[in-house]
């Protein structure tokens, strides 16, 4: 998790969960205080969860009548996920109606109360609290069978107090099992967070992709179809138009900004291109920036791509020049920005902000076989808030491939854990997420004007992008911080797509 140095645009849209304790009706009279406890446990469930997300519990579900209702009850509140909690044995007819009528994924919560149940004083009763594993099994074979989406996390329930009616100890907040249940609790619900943050998303297209990059074209309608997300295709004139409104003092106030944040550089010691940014591409960065910024708000962006080839010395040949420094801006404040018009890599980036790890625009710049790392990196845009130190701003004679010069950010990844994530397309159409753990280390990068971090993988250099390219990736991905691999594949199970990890 990162802490952000810009608030964010936009907040992420909690996950709404919907959560319900199963029993069996039966023991209710046959065992006094069980029912209450019960749900005692649920509430208790309750909380935990929302630290994460908005929780709407129905409470406990012993019949068919209310599992009927409480699917109903749950698809008036929109939910995103449904969480079942195994308080004790119950009938799997008496609750499957619940996902098969709401129709979305359910995680089924086997936690038991105690770490050990107190063996020489626990009667039926004070064992039938603890005994929600009995049906787990029952669970699974019922889903299974008739098409559910689900998925068991066992371990302890993690209670800070033993409630009155227990003789067993039952505080187990510190208990290893305990603090690794929630850890995955916690992951399903930020993963299903991505998950309602897409849906309600909008990705701005400005421009074209870079042409002939072929692992870059995408079907818009696939995108919406596969992410939710809304395309928005926008032309250059609708930038050109926003540059023209943009005031002296807003110029000012976004150079304040950019002298907080960023590093100033003096020229370069070793490439004759990359210079001291000069006052006018400074000036000239800053008022597109605004404008950038303008443009989020115009059209209610979540997300952007772009790239425009432009014409020497046109209008939007220069406005392009600028791009830069707005598009970090903007990737800091949760819009993330891909270039050459990559959708897929923008949605992996969206991915990683959503879950607050970061997401930086990425592709191989270079592999050193002595360090066995990989350089990755690329001419912008950077996700500042997972910057080892201040960027820099340098003045680059051109754009190395595109038109123009300008100002490009020149920055590293915080030392450690890093995760990359690539989102492509299969031959049949679909999104697939591939997926590598790393290590961002202390070796050299050049002085260049574009972002690198070298990262070492387990696998070396020769192995780890064999098997990287055997899995027919795009040329871009996005790096996060930390470990994520296990994060980023909840996302995927919850969107339905491939999901490949190379180890």
């Amino acid at each position: 998790m990162i802490e952000r140095c810009i608030e964010p645009i936009k907040g992420v849209k909690k996950a709404r969960i919907g959560l319900y304790i199963i029993g069996h009706p039966t023991y209710w009279e046959q065992f006094e205080g069980l029912y209450d406890r019960l749900l005692g446990y649920g509430e208790f469930v309750q909380g935990k969860l929302n630290k994460w997300g908005q929780v709407y519990n129905y409470g406990m579900v012993d019949s068919r009548d209310k599992s009927e209702k409480a699917a109903e009850w749950f698809n008036e509140k929109n939910i995103d996920l449904l969480i079942c909690y195994a308080g004790t044995y119950a009938m799997s007819a008496d609750h499957i109606a619940i996902p098969q009528i709401c129709k979305k994924p359910v995680i089924v919560l086997n936690l038991q109360p105690a770490a050990s149940i107190n063996y020489d004083h626990t009667s039926t009763g004070e064992w039938l609290a603890h005994c929600g594993a009995c049906c787990v099994p029952e669970i699974s074979n019922a889903f299974e069978r008739t098409g559910i989406d689900f998925h068991v996390v066992s371990g302890l329930l993690g209670l800070e107090k033993t409630p009155n009616i227990s003789i067993a100890d039952e505080v187990t907040c510190d208990h290893p099992d305990a603090i690794a249940a929630w850890e995955e609790i916690e992951e399903w619900v930020r993963a299903v967070s991505v998950v309602r943050t897409l849906q309600y998303s909008k990705m701005g297209f400005l421009g074209h992709t870079y042409p002939g990059m072929l692992d870059m074209y995408s079907d818009f309608t696939m995108i919406q179809g596969q992410t939710g997300m809304h395309v928005e295709v926008m032309e250059m004139c609708d930038l050109a138009e926003l540059i023209d409104t943009v005031t002296e003092e807003e110029k000012k106030v976004k150079m304040e900004q950019v002298n907080d944040m960023f590093i100033i550089s003096e020229d370069s010691p070793a490439d004759p291109l990359a210079k001291k940014p000069t006052e006018e591409q400074l000036d000239w960065s800053c008022t597109v920036a605004v404008a950038q910024e303008k443009m989020v708000e115009k059209f209610d962006l979540d997300a952007l791509t772009y790239y425009y080839r432009s014409l020497d010395g046109n209008e939007y040949m220069h406005i392009q020049e600028g791009f830069i420094l707005g598009h970090s801006l903007l990737t800091a404040k949760g819009i993330p920005c891909s270039g050459e018009g990559d959708m897929k890599t923008a949605i992996a980036m969206k991915i990683c902000d959503i879950l607050n790890v970061g997401g930086s625009f990425c592709e191989i710049v270079v592999g050193d076989f002595n360090d066995q790392t990989i350089l990755l990196g690329h001419d912008g845009p950077f996700h500042i808030n997972i910057s080892d130190g201040k960027p820099t701003l340098r003045g680059l004679g051109l754009y190395h491939g595109k038109k123009g010069s300008g100002i490009s950010v020149e920055a590293t990844v915080k030392k450690g854990d890093i995760t990359t994530l690539g989102i492509t397309q299969t031959r049949k159409g679909n999104l697939k997420m591939i997926v590598s753990e790393g290590v961002a280390t202390n070796g050299p990068i050049m002085k260049i004007g574009n972002t690198m971090t070298p990262i070492k993988f387990d696998l070396g250099p020769r192995e780890f992008m064999n098997k990287w390219f055997a899995q027919a990736p795009t040329h871009h991905c996005a790096m996060s911080i930390g470990k994520n691999a296990s994060l980023f594949e909840k996302v995927a199970k919850l969107m339905n797509i491939e999901y490949e990890l190379i180890c």
